[in-house]
């Protein structure tokens, strides 16, 4: 099922993506730099998962085997725990970190990628379309 992900995803809408930085503790300046995210990568190497994020200012790219925790470097360069698994046809990252944990959920519908990110009470949900 993970190879229904497997594209390149413009970002085209993006809902409450401040409030949930905010709630992350990331800086206003940090802030702005994913508001600039132009594309998201998703692509198979071997038995790996590459997901690659491109911005304007900031490009990041992880690694990961599905079920398989990893240690990982976000954009606004928190040290976290994450752990990427396939929940029926939903793509689930767990990141967690001093205590605290997001989860940023991936699923497909009519041709688009919708991604819900949430931290403690903030919700964003940004959505995709592939790009051509």
């Amino acid at each position: 099922m993970v190879d229904a992900f497997l594209a390149t995803w413009k970002l085209v809408e993006s809902k409450n993506f401040d409030d949930y930085m905010k709630s992350l503790g990331v800086g206003f300046a940090t802030r702005q730099v994913p508001n600039m995210t132009k594309s998201t990568t998703i692509e198979k190497k071997g038995d790996a998962i590459v997901l690659k994020t491109q911005s304007i200012f900031k490009n990041t790219d992880i690694r990961f085997k599905l079920g398989v925790e990893f240690d990982e470097t976000t954009a606004n360069d928190r040290m976290v725990k994450s752990i990427v698994t396939l929940d029926g046809d939903k793509l689930v990252h767990v990141q967690k970190w001093d205590g605290q944990e997001t989860t940023l959920v991936r699923e497909l519908s009519d041709g688009k990628l919708f991604l819900t990110l949430t931290h403690c009470s903030a919700v964003s949900t940004r959505t995709y379309t592939k790009d051509a």
